[in-house]
């Protein structure tokens, strides 16, 4: 009876295992293999962005992510200080041409880009970008680093996580495997590949470093207030400190003679 029992109880826990062995496997099918934690510079209490991990990474992203996403939000100023100078980005929002109007004859045209710009979509509308990536929407990488889960390293895990798929595995025509992506099937092809850009730092553009320096731009992208953020915080966490200390001070200052002083009782008179 005893080893009956043993056996019985080992069965049930391999049981156990398989299942949920297997619905780990479906939780990992479905929503994507989860990302692993890198290192970023700019996430530490004190760290700031890399600018120059975030120019290379426009770089990165103008001739290559541009093709098919839009980044809405970003404006050509806003990389004044951060990535290029006033003339740089004079020169970049000069390259694009931008629609505008309507004109005194109610008519839209087209003009050279300005500084206070928009980056630029490059589809008119959702159906013409769903009709050139076979029915998929490239979506708007502004924010992108903060509409995922575990964005940055989402976002990183992504771009240099494409492989041949596993024994077992199929994915559909049209499709490319990458465990990362939820379901597996990912309707963007590989686009970073070793010397993919030349970086004008002269920076060895590899695939990582690649995906690393464009990870860099979307997060500033998502957040370019980080830095004054934690400058502020920074700021005042100074000053309460320094309020707190004077508090104290002021405290044991005004309260020490009292505390300090001697009561002498003549139980006598």
């Amino acid at each position: 009876m005893k080893g009956l029992r043993a056996l019985a109880l080992l069965g049930a826990g391999v049981t156990g295992m398989f299942g949920l062995a297997g619905l780990a496997y479906a939780d990992e099918a479905e929503h994507g293999l989860s990302a692993p934690d890198y290192p970023w510079p700019h996430n530490g209490i004190l760290s700031s962005y890399d600018h120059a991990s975030i120019r290379r990474g426009h770089q990165v992203f103008q001739q290559v992510c541009a093709a098919c996403h839009s980044a809405s939000l970003v404006a050509y100023r806003d990389l004044i200080g951060v990535a290029y100078t006033e003339d740089e980005v004079k020169v970049l929002a000069s390259e694009v041409e931008v629609q505008d109007g309507p004109n005194d004859e109610g008519e839209m045209y087209s003009r050279p880009g300005k500084p206070s710009d928009h980056f630029q979509n490059p589809y008119p509308n959702e159906a013409a970008a769903r009709f050139a990536n076979g029915g998929a929407y490239p979506p708007d990488l502004s924010l992108i680093t903060k509409a995922r889960h575990n964005g940055q390293n989402y976002v990183f895990a992504l771009l240099t996580g494409y492989r041949e798929p596993p024994t077992g595995v199929s994915v559909r025509e049209g499709l490319h495997y990458n465990p990362y992506f939820p379901g597996g099937g990912i309707a963007m092809p590989k686009m970073l590949t070793d010397g993919g850009v030349e970086y004008d730092d002269g920076t060895v553009a590899t695939e990582s470093q690649m995906a690393k320096d464009v990870v860099s731009f979307l997060s500033w992208a998502a957040e370019p207030e980080m830095d004054e953020r934690k400058l502020a915080g920074f700021k005042w966490i100074l000053v309460f400190t320094l309020a707190l200390f004077s508090a104290g001070y002021y405290k044991r200052w005004k309260w020490s003679p009292i505390k300090s002083r001697k009561l002498v009782l003549d139980v006598i008179n």
